[in-house]
This record gives structure tokens, C-alpha cells and sequence, in this order.
């Protein structure tokens, strides 16, 4: 049977716009059944954020300028365990818009793009489907996150703009494993607890 983690013979690459879903036997309580969005991946390091734990903090209570531009749940979601006091904001454009002329907003994988909540929310907000908050956001060194994707912590698949704003948070690890056909797709009825399959 091939490796649902490879190609021929190793992972798939990780870029900006990829996903990392954890794998089943990932048990750290930052990463169990998360699926994490890549920002940026560069040979110095990784960063990303957690896209399906939304936090009892509400956006109207840190952010209120971006709060009414913030998709619902309106919460503020935990991207990861490092520097948990930042704020990271990623927004998906509405079909045909573009960054252009936007100060503050960087492109991470059109449509998605990665926003400067220093900067004014009026421009952008025409151009907008939806954004999500994070407080923090996950790291790895250099070479960290390639050997945990080689132990089969992590599996590697294409992202949709969707993800990003996903309502169904609660949903989007089996709903992103599903979606990649088997033999990935059979982990996504895995149980919390093997003992009880």
C-alpha cells in the first residue's frame, strides 16, 4: 500500500496556503486534531495558525475596528502556543478582488491574505468575503517541522479559502481529511479514544 503521507517517496511539500492536519497518534494538547494553515515556510523556519480552536475572548473585546468584519464565530481563535499575547489576522477576498493599493495586507495564497491589524479596516472591507483573528500562532525551527511531518505527526494537503473562514470549526479536521480521498480519508471517523472503536 503507498504512504497516504507521500508522493513517490516522500511528503508532499509545505508552502504558504498548505494545510497541516494532525494525524490521529499526535497527542500534544497545542495540536491534537488541529488543522493548522501555512503562512510562511522558508528554510530558516514555519509559521502558521491553528484554524479550528476558537477561545473564550470574543474579536469586539480585543479588536472592536475589525470586529463586525470578522466571520462568525466572532471569537478569537488560538493559532498556536507561541507568543499567545499577538494578534495574526487572515482574510479571504471576495472572487476578483485583489490586494492592490491596500496598505497593510499581504498575500499569502490568493485569495487568502495575511493582515496588519494596525492598519485601517475601511479599504479593505469592500473587498472582503470574511477574516479570522488568532492570538498566537505555531513555529517551528529550522528542520523541526520536516522531521515531524517524516515521523507522521503532521499530513500535508492543498488548502481552500474556506478553511480559513470555516464556520463548522468543530468539523474542519474530519471534514479536510475527508476531502482527500483514501486512504486519508478513512482516518477522518478515527475515534478520540481507539479503545472505544
Amino acid at each position: 500500500m503507498r504512504d497516504h503521507r507521500a508522493g513517490p517517496g516522500a511528503p508532499p511539500p509545505v508552502s504558504p496556503g498548505s494545510l497541516l492536519v494532525a494525524a490521529p497518534g499526535l497527542t500534544d494538547p497545542n495540536f491534537a486534531r488541529t488543522v493548522v494553515y501555512v503562512i510562511e515556510h522558508r528554510p530558516q523556519g514555519s509559521l502558521g495558525v491553528v484554524l479550528n480552536r476558537p477561545g473564550p475572548a470574543e474579536v469586539q473585546d480585543v479588536l472592536p475596528a475589525w470586529a463586525k468584519l470578522a466571520t462568525e464565530p466572532r471569537s478569537l481563535f488560538v493559532g498556536g502556543p507561541v507568543e499567545s499575547g499577538t494578534a495574526l489576522c487572515l482574510a479571504a477576498l471576495r472572487t476578483g478582488q485583489t490586494n492592490s493599493g491596500l496598505n497593510g495586507v499581504m498575500s499569502v495564497r490568493e485569495p487568502v491574505q495575511l493582515v496588519d491589524l494596525d492598519s485601517d479596516p475601511g479599504p479593505l472591507a469592500p473587498r472582503l468575503r470574511g477574516l479570522r483573528v488568532f492570538a498566537g500562532y505555531s513555529g517551528w525551527d529550522a528542520g523541526q517541522l520536516a522531521g515531524e511531518i517524516s515521523r507522521g505527526d503532521w499530513f500535508v494537503v492543498p488548502a481552500l479559502p474556506d478553511d480559513v473562514l470555516a464556520g463548522t470549526h468543530d468539523q474542519l479536521w474530519e471534514r479536510v481529511l475527508r476531502r482527500q480521498g483514501v486512504p486519508l480519508a478513512l482516518l477522518a471517523t478515527y475515534p478520540l479514544n481507539p479503545a472505544h472503536n
